[in-house]
């Protein structure tokens, strides 16, 4: 297997998930953002570009409120924003809708994202499916991203229940899922990281039963 070219994205890693009307609530948002800092210090020393993603609304609204207090970067990873080897505005889910991160990446002959930040519900997801027909490969670090819990009128589901289920439905088709430091070693020693497949996945989900 190839070497991949890296390159770590950090999505919305900002106070309206600490501070605002959307706290992380599964992992734990302070291991987290550590986990966050940690992967941010590995790329660092690889030499891996850093991406950093922030959602920005219009000031008015209730949540990422352009130039808002919960609109700003976590304090650890604002004081990382001079070092980024880029920095990005989304107003959408996916870090590659209204943006130029595609193009960037391909002139930097990046083949593979390292997703981190928030929501896994959200964000998250929504980035690694959208890479899927661009022909990136995704990784996602399962303790440097996290959950909200839901309630909707489709029903309830506590935030742990959505992360794993959706760490496993990623490792399933769109992202090799694993935790910051086996991904902090892959990248010292240039290795790549598997994913499952869907058949795979489903033939083992039955053999649990």
């Amino acid at each position: 297997m190839t070497t991949p070219n890296r390159a770590l994205i950090v999505i919305d890693a900002q106070q309206e998930y600490f501070d605002g009307l959307l706290p992380i609530q599964y992992p734990a948002r302070d291991q987290s953002i550590t986990n966050i800092q940690t992967a941010i210090n590995a790329a660092e020393q690889a030499g891996t570009p850093v991406v950093l993603v922030q959602h920005e609304l219009p000031a008015e609204a209730p949540v990422f409120g352009s130039g808002s207090a919960t609109w700003q970067n976590h304090p650890e990873v604002a004081a990382r924003e001079d070092a980024a080897t880029m920095r990005i505005s989304k107003q959408f889910s996916s870090v590659f809708a209204g943006t130029d991160l595609q193009a960037w990446l391909r002139e930097q002959g990046i083949d593979t994202i390292t997703l981190v930040g928030y929501m896994t519900n959200n964000c998250v997801i929504a980035s690694a499916a959208a890479a899927e027909p661009l022909g990136f490969s995704v990784e996602v670090l399962s303790d440097a991203t996290g959950a909200i819990d839901l309630t909707n009128d489709a029903g309830t589901a506590p935030a742990r229940q959505v992360h794993e289920t959706l760490m496993a439905l990623l490792h399933s088709n769109w992202a090799a899922v694993t935790d910051t430091a086996t991904w902090a070693t892959a990248l010292r020693t240039g290795a790549p990281l598997t994913k499952s497949d869907l058949i795979t996945s489903a033939a083992q989900g039955r053999s649990t039963r």
